[in-house]
């Protein structure tokens, strides 16, 4: 208790800035303009902007211990009994009764969560949770369980109507979990939990050290974007692996689909769900119940398999990309920034730009790039889109092979064809026209028509308004010089 008159060193979260309002060093667009676009379209990102999200989260640099606020979070081991700096600072702050509490709980297992009074805290409640122990051949289980910890805090506060929380780092360094790794589970975990269940939790506060405070600033744009522009340079960033729509990490192999009606004749449609599903279980025929793999593939070099057949076979082959997308680090080929999503056309279809000068073919893991292609493009083609690709000051090193453009055409789904507006080749050369025309007419069919060659870039704003496509600085330079 603080001396009478005395300054108290508790924090009362109400006077710390939240996630929307200007950071030091950090240029949020706020403007009406910006803040209205995110309504009058969906921009395709798993993390959109939403204002009222962001108000209710708290980035501090300090010692959760000291938080006014309704709970906070402490990180321990399976008896309740571990020595660290946070625990330790609890501990002190709250007095020895919180000790006594703690014996009676016997214990919490790992991914769980308990909660105890506050005692001499600011806080009103403790809430404790177990970190997992990391280990690379077990990164699944470690995932699972840093989830749940986030996940089983957020749904106790809901549960016993805390207003706001106090979050501690949970991953503990002695537990070997990596930062960054931690990191992105516990804000998109936070973020689904706000977006689905938050209505009663008014503040989330991250309370970080010196240490995590440049991870948590580098990831909290990707979960948590300050505006529609801060949402579009975050897109490419993302992992691919964002789990499922409360954040829970995704393992392919549980993903079983049960009939509901053993033994009943189901529609076509649903059998090709059901074989979308299936083909997540696994790699082998026996696991993917789809007969001889070989014989199937005879039969259609044969030409003796059914469309329907052949169909259901590409899009088995189709979701075996998209897992491994999903699945891979793809964080280098995200940092070229050769492929990403900004505004709309006149007609309000999505616009993808492709950079031809950021791919530098030579040097980059082409399997890599397909399988980034897919994962950024998977959820855009679902409806329709249109593609720009800027050739602007491409050389030989950025030219992608035939053979690569004719594999990714070919293991595509058909969304991607049938969904296809237009694409524009923005800066074309006599060479680009000739391979382009070519390409079109021998290699693919149905592309052709949707091709169109934009000489400048006052052309491609008769299709799409300035406002809405982020060019890169050359690609403007070049034009207004050329």
């Amino acid at each position: 208790m603080d001396p009478l008159g005395a300054r108290s060193q508790f924090i009362d979260v109400q006077t710390l800035p939240s996630w929307d309002q200007p950071q030091q060093g950090d240029e949020p667009d706020s403007s009406k303009t910006s803040q209205q676009l995110y309504k009058d379209r969906d921009t395709g990102s798993p993390f959109p902007y939403r204002e009222h999200i962001n108000k209710k989260v708290v980035l501090f640099n300090g010692n959760v211990a000291l938080l006014n606020c309704t709970a906070i979070v402490n990180t321990s081991n399976e008896s309740l009994i571990d020595k660290n700096p946070i625990s330790d600072s609890i501990h002190l702050h709250a007095g020895p009764e919180l000790k006594e509490e703690l014996l009676k709980l016997k214990g919490c297992r790992t991914g769980e969560a308990k909660m105890t009074k506050g005692f001499n805290l600011a806080a009103r409640f403790i809430v404790h949770t177990v970190g997992p122990k990391y280990k690379a051949r077990y990164r699944t289980a470690a995932e699972s369980s840093l989830y749940s910890c986030y996940r089983n805090v957020m749904q106790l506060a809901k549960e016993q109507a805390l207003v706001s929380v106090g979050f501690c780092g949970i991953n503990l360094p002695k537990r070997g979990y990596p930062m960054e790794d931690a990191t992105h589970i516990a804000l998109r975990t936070v973020r689904r939990f706000l977006e689905n269940h938050g209505e009663t939790i008014e503040t989330v506060v991250f309370a970080v050290t010196d240490l995590e405070e440049p991870v948590y600033k580098k990831l909290l744009p990707l979960y948590f974007p300050r505006s529609v522009e801060e949402e579009h340079r975050s897109l490419p960033l993302i992992p691919a692996d964002i789990g499922n729509s409360e954040g829970e990490p995704v393992v392919p192999e549980r993903q079983i689909r049960i009939s509901e009606k053993p033994g009943f004749h189901e529609d076509s449609e649903e059998e090709d769900d059901l074989q979308k599903d299936l083909s997540f279980v696994g790699s082998h025929a026996f696991a993917r119940m789809e007969g001889d793999v070989d014989k199937q593939r005879k039969l259609i070099l044969q030409g003796q398999m059914s469309e329907a057949a052949q169909h259901k076979q590409h899009l088995r082959n189709y979701n075996r990309w998209l897992c491994r997308a999903r699945a891979e680090d793809l964080s280098d080929i995200a940092a070229l920034k050769a492929l990403y999503q900004t505004g709309v056309d006149i007609c309000g279809r999505t616009v993808m730009v492709l950079v031809g000068r950021n791919i530098p073919v030579a040097q980059i893991d082409i399997e890599k790039a397909l399988l980034y292609f897919i994962h950024v493009m998977d959820h855009i083609v679902v409806k329709e889109y249109v593609l720009v690709y800027f050739h602007t000051l491409t050389g030989e090193h950025n030219h992608l092979d035939s053979d690569f453009l004719k594999k990714l055409y070919d293991i595509v789904d058909g969304k991607y064809k049938k969904n296809l507006q237009a694409f524009y080749f923005v800066h074309p050369t006599f060479r680009s026209k000739v391979s382009t025309w070519f390409f079109t007419t021998f290699n693919v069919s149905g592309l052709k028509d949707k091709v169109h060659h934009v000489e400048n870039l006052q052309q491609l704003f008769t299709c799409i308004l300035p406002e809405q496509i982020d060019i890169p600085p050359f690609v403007l330079e070049y034009d207004s010089r050329v």
